[in-house]
């Protein structure tokens, strides 16, 4: 790490104050209704207000609070969930975090680092199940720079199999600094997350231990903001939900996504939640393992707070919590799910501990869900077209605030759920599939978007076009 750039960081996370925003007693069921107005009216919240929100336990305005997170997610998404996969490339790593599988400590772990071919193996086992978008998961290690990040992500890019492709790649790994982000950059990513894990400063201390990469807190934090100044406007940010008080990790992600607001024009393009799962070697402190009923409340606040930023639900949930919660503001999940090194072509039914982060919750197929999803009358979608037509960053937030989005949102999910349809889905799912589409259709006003709409699905359908978009 650059132990200069590190000094420069701004810590924007001060814990007695958030603190004391937790525990400053009972809020008047007015004023919460008044934040919850505010949300609603698609204004972002402030940590205070979002900590109002967090300590309103009377169970009727819990109630409130998650029909507002449905009002508000059906307003700004629709009934579109956006699907994607993780491609765990190494497990090499030289921290030792005491919640996770790959820790270096670990001596159960099999260590493992993909190849090129190796990749394009995992790549085509993915496009030949309907996949068109990958998050590509790094250990931290020397070996994997920036250079070989980038490398990988242009190798993921170059794989074809019949019409599968991946039209958009996302980043999980180390922070670099600004060259190094450059670098990957260039290589034509989505978006770039980096998870602070804990907002807890004394909580991170204990559980990264000092003299590793991680073990500094100020060099993590300010790296999405390192991100963006070297070009990268989609970042994406999160928190391992069980370190410490899930209300804390709440007011640090939204305190982290009001920073970037403040300093570069825009917030993460995503928030992810994940909570502690069993992993290899690893022996779980429970004092603040998240019951599923505060992990709702977790994901119906995040929304109320952050109206515009993606919030993303992984299969380290079981399937049928992630199908409860999907309503309270969930706009992308992962499907069709493994990540053990070189799990989509050598996995089986069982999961291998030894070659994974940490346990899944739900290894179902693609679709699977899919169906499922389509079923509970979501639209699954694979659209990417914002960030090929440059709508990302500030330029996504001119679309997405006044609402305009969904002019382009439904008719791009519509696309690429038929492609999947037409070219992957099993006949109950393609069945069901065209239910929805034909509802969705009838839903849209007449004029020429429908009409050019109506023209492109057919294509798809009969003469074999593909990645039509708006």
């Amino acid at each position: 790490m650059n132990q200069k750039l590190s000094e420069r960081a701004t810590d924007f996370v001060v814990d007695a104050r958030l603190g004391s925003l937790i525990e400053d007693g009972t809020p008047d069921p007015g004023r919460v209704r008044d934040i919850v107005a505010k949300s609603l009216a698609k204004r972002a919240l402030s940590v205070e207000e979002t900590a109002v929100l967090l300590r309103a336990d009377d169970p009727a305005l819990v109630e409130e609070i998650f029909q507002a997170a449905r009002t508000l997610k059906e307003t700004v998404y629709g009934n579109r969930i956006v699907l994607f996969a993780p491609l765990y490339i190494g497990n090499e790593c030289t921290n030792d975090c005491a919640y996770c599988g790959f820790r270096r400590s670990n001596t159960e772990a099999i260590r493992r680092t993909l190849g090129e071919a190796q990749v394009r193996e995992q790549v085509i086992a993915l496009e030949v199940k309907g996949h068109k978008r990958l998050i590509l998961v790094f250990g931290e290690h020397p070996n994997y720079d920036a250079k070989f990040i980038a490398d990988t992500v242009r190798t993921v890019y170059a794989v074809r199999e019949g019409h599968g492709e991946i039209r958009r790649v996302n980043i999980n790994a180390a922070p670099f600094d600004h060259e190094g982000f450059r670098t990957i950059k260039e290589s034509g990513i989505g978006t770039y997350q980096v998870f602070q894990e804990t907002y807890h400063h004394e909580t991170y201390a204990r559980i990264h231990p000092r003299g590793t990469r991680k073990g500094d807190f100020l060099w993590r934090l300010d790296a999405l903001s390192r991100a963006m100044e070297a070009g990268c406007d989609d970042v994406g940010i999160g928190a391992l939900f069980g370190l410490h008080d899930w209300r804390f990790e709440v007011l640090g992600l939204v305190r982290h996504a009001l920073h970037l607001q403040e300093r570069y024009g825009v917030g993460p393009h995503t928030i992810s939640f994940p909570r502690l799962r069993p992993a290899s070697g690893v022996h779980l402190d429970e004092r603040f393992l998240v019951d599923d009923r505060s992990f709702m409340r977790v994901i119906a606040i995040l929304r109320l707070a952050v109206p515009y930023t993606g919030l993303i639900l992984t299969a380290r949930e079981e399937g049928e919590l992630r199908r409860a919660a999907m309503s309270f503001g969930v706009s992308q999940i992962d499907a069709g799910t493994r990540i053990e090194l070189g799990g989509y072509t050598e996995a089986g039914d069982a999961q291998c501990m030894e070659l994974e982060q940490f346990e899944l919750g739900d290894i179902r197929s693609l679709d699977t869900v899919m169906r499922e999803l389509i079923l509970d009358g979501y639209i699954p979608s694979f659209c990417t077209s914002c960030y090929r037509l440059g709508r990302t960053g500030e330029h996504f937030m001119e679309f997405a605030v006044p609402g305009f989005i969904k002019r382009f949102c439904t008719p791009n999910a519509l696309t690429t759920l038929v492609e999947y349809l037409v070219d992957y889905a099993s006949p109950e799912t393609r069945t069901a599939g065209e239910t929805l589409v034909a509802a969705e259709l009838a839903k849209l006003p007449d004029g020429e978007q429908k009409a050019e709409l109506l023209q492109r699905l057919a294509r798809i359908r009969e003469t074999g076009d593909r990645d039509m978009y708006f």
